[in-house]
């Protein structure tokens, strides 16, 4: 008797184990899009609060450089803490970035060993075919970068050392002769908001692709496909072959 129970016990055991096996291999897929449009979403956060922190700061470094103005020490005090805010945005931003480009890596690369592994050849054209083209898409995004992380880092330099230097001559002397290296950094800060809207779009682009995307190749990238949803398999003419 305790022999029979024993065996029955083993047999739910593994069963419920085959059950969550086959459960994660379908999910698999969906929840690596998941994790890749999650940190798309968190850069492009970052991306918009760098804009208005660009502001913010450039109000103060304006406010700070103003040949009327009275409170000095405030001034120098709200630039000074607006500079911090972007410095840590920027550090921010840049882990961010590099974690959205490992979640893209892998999510392309897991979808990819998916691929090689189906039989069916159909299956793997298509499963290669929608991940080339989701690729492509995520592909827009460091395209889309290129020059935007330097412009960043040269404009939190230049705040960083004009905090600096009007932290060690905050006369009217110091101020006068800083003012152009300031005029030119608030042009700079304007200047990245304008190059950050081309990598907003692109980032855009790539959710709603592999958000909309994702249903469609569920089970090409190692999900499982939603009920009703078409196979998309080829068929012939667009009909189902005769029964014979």
């Amino acid at each position: 008797m305790k022999r029979i129970i024993t065996m029955q016990v083993l047999f739910i055991s593994l069963t419920i184990a085959a059950g969550s096996s086959l459960t994660g291999c379908a999910t698999t897929g969906a929840e690596r899009a998941t994790k890749a449009t999650n940190t798309m979403q968190t850069v492009e956060s970052d991306y918009r609060q760098v804009s208005m922190q660009v502001d913010a700061t450039n109000a103060s470094l304006q406010e700070l450089i103003n040949l009327n103005q009275i409170d000095m020490k405030k001034a120098l005090d709200n630039y000074n803490t607006n500079v911090t805010r972007m410095q840590k945005l920027g550090k921010r931003l840049d882990k961010n970035t590099a974690d959205m480009n490992a979640q893209g890596q892998n999510y392309f690369s897991e979808w990819e060993k998916q691929g090689n592994s189906y039989t069916n050849p159909q299956i793997r054209q298509l499963s290669e075919e929608r991940r080339l083209q989701l690729r492509s898409v995520f592909s827009e995004i460091p395209e889309a970068s290129i020059g935007v992380k330097g412009s960043l880092h040269s404009y939190i330099a230049d705040i960083s050392e004009i905090q600096r230097y009007l932290s060690t001559d905050l006369t009217s002397k110091g101020v006068e002769a800083i003012t152009p290296v300031a005029q030119k950094a608030e042009q700079d800060g304007e200047n990245l908001k304008t190059s950050v809207r081309p990598v907003l779009a692109a980032i855009d682009h790539a959710k709603t692709a592999m958000t909309q995307g994702g249903a469609n190749s569920g089970a090409a990238a190692g999900g499982a496909l939603p009920a009703g949803q078409p196979t998309n398999e080829p068929q012939n003419g667009g009909q189902q072959p005769e029964t014979k």
